[in-house]
């Protein structure tokens, strides 16, 4: 079975505002099989974004259910991700989906893991898929290096210097930042 590898996702939180970006890159094998997935999310009107790595089928499926957590906790972003962790835990058939997510409003970021967990990520800062602990790195540096610099300036940043090491990422960027 050919594996598909995809996705480099990246957000921050910085001097008060969050941006989060994502490449465009799908590999099936050693051969690119799509350059420009969308794989960033507006959900709520765009007061929340998400992005998101793994089995894109799976990714819009985990999706669709954080979208039901919203409406259902009153678009409690946070109470929505552990909801959701509860029933990726629980139930049998989201189980065995291979999907990440982050998302993030003005105010927070989380990651959703692929074994149900929430995560607030160390130093606001949030990444995900085969290019992460590049884009990760590089936010890391910015931050601390270049804190002149916006979310959305070091977002894009971090994501070019992963495309520039990681096979699996490339340079077709999508950066969101949630509606106030």
């Amino acid at each position: 079975m050919t594996k598909i590898r995809s996705t480099t996702v990246c957000g921050i939180y910085h001097n008060g505002e969050v941006a989060l970006g994502a490449d465009g890159q799908a590999t099936m094998d050693k051969h690119i099989a799509k350059s420009n997935v969308k794989k960033i999310r507006k959900l709520l009107d765009g007061k929340i974004v998400t992005g998101f790595a793994g089995s894109t089928a799976d990714a819009f499926t985990l999706l669709e259910r954080f979208e039901e957590k919203l409406n259902a906790y009153q678009s409690n972003m946070k109470r929505a991700a552990i909801e959701l962790a509860k029933d990726w835990r629980k139930d049998q058939y989201l189980r065995k989906l291979e999907a990440m997510m982050v998302v993030a409003n003005k105010e927070e970021l989380l990651i959703i893991s692929g074994t149900g967990d929430v995560l607030e990520p160390d130093n606001q800062i949030a990444a995900i898929g085969s290019g992460s602990m590049y884009a990760h790195a590089a936010a890391l540096a910015l931050k601390k290096h270049a804190p002149h610099l916006s979310a959305e300036e070091m977002v894009r940043e971090a994501l070019t210097i992963a495309a520039d090491i990681c096979i699996y990422t490339n340079h077709n960027l999508i950066i969101e930042k949630p509606a106030k």
